[in-house]
């Protein structure tokens, strides 16, 4: 490496690029915060917010009933909801997640325009507060101050945290993030600034109508499955990134911390299971070291590189996963 050398060595990262070598300029954002104490005595009272509450049900509710329509759907509508489910998880993986939370990897306007809409069609929360909250997330995991903590059960850091008010050292320590990156980027500000319209429009209205005006499927069916069916599973796809994969797997790279390898997650949330790895270099493009390899993100971000729409993926080099395997792993690494 060059400049970078002696703030990786402190951070015990190093990251690469597919295109040359790089400096990570927000390395100690993405860091854990090992000087974060949780408050003592006793913990603030839970606060449910019953708008959300009631509102989740109802979705459930109705994704269950999406479910038994799914024999009277034509084989071109649930092709249509695949696609939807895939762009949509896109616009979480590669867009919030790797590209506009970890800055992995750069892209061009055209694609960070389409990854915008695609992000509104997942329906989690604008750019900006999904990318702050997993930013919040990396730097003080399983504490007070993590949106989703796992060390709080499965049921909150996979849907109950939504439910309820933020614990006020989550609020506090995001108000304290530097996020002047998505300040700065006019298609996350665009999309904030039209968020609910951007839903309404890709989240429910687009995956409904394309079925019933270019192939005559019923609007009660094309409502309920590809908007409301495959939305809900986008949902759980992605919580199941801050509750199985934090819970259940192995930890071939760092057996001190919580998030595991978990195959289930891999494949139902598009390449974001490799949970281990990504915690202990957050700032690998691929999330893994296997590449391409169960990652469909992966997979996207490369082909967008082909295109010349994408640049810069950052990447841990093999030494450095090797060397962290032997000092921090609990054994069960294995090649390929």
């Amino acid at each position: 490496m060059t400049g970078c050398e002696p703030l990786e060595k402190k951070k015990q990262q190093q990251h690469t690029s597919v295109n040359g070598d790089v400096c990570s300029e927000a390395a100690v954002e993405d860091a854990f915060d090992h000087t974060y104490k949780e408050k003592e005595g006793p913990k603030p009272p839970r606060v449910m917010v019953w708008r959300n509450v009631i509102l989740m049900t109802l979705l459930h509710i109705g994704a269950a009933y999406g479910l038994f329509l799914i024999p009277t759907a034509s084989p071109s509508t649930l092709l249509w909801s695949l696609v939807c489910f895939l762009l949509s998880a896109l616009g979480v993986t590669a867009g919030a997640h790797r590209l506009w939370s970890h800055r992995a990897y750069k892209a061009s306007l055209p694609l960070r325009i389409f990854l915008a809409l695609s992000n509104s069609m997942a329906f989690q929360n604008d750019i900006f507060e999904w990318a702050r909250d997993h930013r919040v997330h990396h730097k003080y995991s399983e504490t007070d101050a993590d949106p989703h903590n796992a060390g709080r059960g499965f049921f909150f850091s996979h849907i109950g945290w939504l439910l309820v008010r933020k614990h006020p050292d989550v609020i506090e320590k995001g108000r304290k993030l530097e996020l002047s990156d998505l300040l700065a980027d006019k298609v996350v500000m665009f999309q904030r600034r039209h968020y609910k319209l951007s839903v309404l429009l890709m989240c429910f209205f687009i995956p409904m109508f394309v079925p019933w005006y270019f192939w005559g499927e019923s609007l009660w069916v094309a409502y309920f499955i590809p908007a409301l069916l495959r939305y809900t599973l986008v949902l759980n796809a992605t919580w199941l990134v801050n509750s199985a994969a934090h819970m259940w797997g192995n930890r071939p790279y760092d057996r001190n911390i919580n998030p595991r390898e978990n195959r289930f997650v891999t494949f139902s949330a598009i390449g974001e299971g490799f949970h281990n790895y990504h915690h202990t270099f957050p700032y690998d493009y691929a999330t893994s070291e296997y590449g391409c390899k169960l990652n469909l993100t992966t997979c996207f971000i490369d082909f967008m590189c082909f295109l010349g729409l994408a640049k810069d993926r950052k990447r841990v080099s093999r030494e450095v996963v090797q060397s962290r395997i032997q000092r921090t792993g609990d054994g069960s690494h294995r090649s390929g």
